[in-house]
């Protein structure tokens, strides 16, 4: 089934933005001059609050909820009756479907480009184009109980020490609350990376990913990745700590620090002591422990053309979808930090400032299909170097790890 077209004037465009809640109806069949937008059905509600109401410049509107990963997934199945014309998903999912066309390249304004913090943005740059635009992001940070650490650590040993001290008084059973479990964690151990000079990927001159330069264990990392073998003999940072032990330490009192984002801010305004929200302290002079960035966004599917919505859809994400007034009250309903440079400095949540603040020149999540790769290898060298007494020593298992890499990438 075809939709009709219907051209749009940027006057009737522009005149369209800013207003409130929206439908939510099945995507089958839908009325022609429809777009129809899939979102994560666990945070429908928050998308509810900020979306135009049934309509967008002379558009119906129609928003569904699917589980997060069936976003993605589905759009390779779906029939063209039944498919979105938008999408709003993780920016690390572009590489992947703009290479199997299931999304296409954006006609950005320049303003739109300028308006938005540019890391954010990179992160849905593929090749030369550009196929998405953020609206939110987020990043780790380390979050420190006050009363356990009146004043926070400068260094990373500075904070070793500490912690340690702790441990052995009987005041803390876990030093570092970091997670990664058996299965490792690569994106929470992602700051201890880049903090010793390492990286997954380097970047192309247009902010693109480059595939061909891999830095899991670049020369200035394998310089200082006795660090790791000093952390796991001390028993700082333990690969056996997963998720929940990690969460639970923290909220009972008992480590001192935490890693953790900002989809747990809600649990950190209600604890019973006060907190810091920080980056990761430095580990090596002159490197600053970077988290990865992810950005969540809309995207445009091929479908939007087979419908004859492009140009409503286009304009939908790339001047509403990047606006203040779309992207503040989002940020209000749904607990991350706008991309949109204007509505990220009216913040006022000081939990979402603060870790805003900490991830200040994160690195956007490589968005290649080849990241598949790196997840297992990265998080199985991290395992393998701070699982105690039988870990491997950083300088080999990281080496194993780069080359796994490499040759699965060619």
């Amino acid at each position: 089934m075809r939709r009709t077209l219907r051209t749009v004037g940027i006057s009737t465009i522009a005149g369209a933005l800013g207003f409130g809640a929206l439908l939510a109806a099945p995507a089958v069949n839908a009325a022609p001059n429809t777009i129809v937008i899939w979102v994560n059905q666990d945070r429908i509600a928050n998308y509810r609050e900020v979306f135009p109401t049934n309509s967008y410049a002379g558009y119906t509107i129609q928003l569904v909820g699917k589980e997060s990963g069936k976003i993605r997934s589905d759009l390779a199945t779906v029939t063209t009756d039944s498919a979105p014309d938008v999408i709003v998903g993780a920016h690390d999912w572009t590489g992947e479907l703009a290479a199997n066309g299931s999304i296409i390249k954006l006609n950005v304004p320049s303003a739109t480009v300028k308006a938005l913090a540019p890391t954010a943005l990179n992160g849905f740059r593929y090749g030369a184009g550009i196929y998405g635009i953020p609206t939110q992001v987020e990043n780790l940070a380390m979050i420190t109980n006050k009363n356990l650490v009146p004043k926070a650590p400068k260094t990373f040993q500075e904070l070793s020490t500490m912690a340690l001290a702790l441990k052995k008084a009987g005041k803390v059973e876990i030093p570092f609350a970091v997670q990664q479990s058996a299965g490792g964690d690569a994106y929470h151990m992602y700051p201890f990376e880049t903090g010793l000079g390492g990286y997954v990927f380097g970047q192309n001159a247009s902010g693109s990913v480059n595939v061909k330069d891999v830095g899991i264990n670049s020369p200035r990392f394998q310089k200082n990745s006795y660090m790791i073998d000093e952390w796991n003999k001390s028993g700082l940072i333990n690969s056996k700590i997963d998720s929940g032990i990690a969460q639970k330490a923290f909220t009972d009192g008992k480590a001192p620090f935490w890693v953790t984002g900002p989809w747990n801010s809600e649990l950190i305004s209600k604890l019973p002591f006060k907190v810091s929200i920080t980056s990761v302290p430095p580990m090596v002079k002159g490197i600053k422990p970077l988290p990865f960035l992810g950005a969540q966004g809309g995207m445009v599917t091929k479908f939007a053309v087979d419908h004859g919505v492009q140009t409503g859809a286009n304009a939908l994400v790339t001047q509403f979808m990047a606006s203040p007034e779309y992207q503040l009250p989002l940020a209000a309903a749904d607990g991350r930090t706008p991309a949109n440079k204007v509505a990220a400095a009216k913040v006022t949540n000081p939990y979402l400032k603060a870790f805003a603040a900490a991830g200040y020149g994160a690195t956007p999540m490589p968005n290649v299909p080849q990241m598949a790769s790196v997840w297992g290898a990265l998080g199985g060298a991290w395992v393998n170097s701070t699982k105690g007494a039988s870990a491997i020593p950083a300088a080999k298992s990281f080496a194993q790890a780069q080359a796994t890499v490499v040759k699965a990438i060619g």
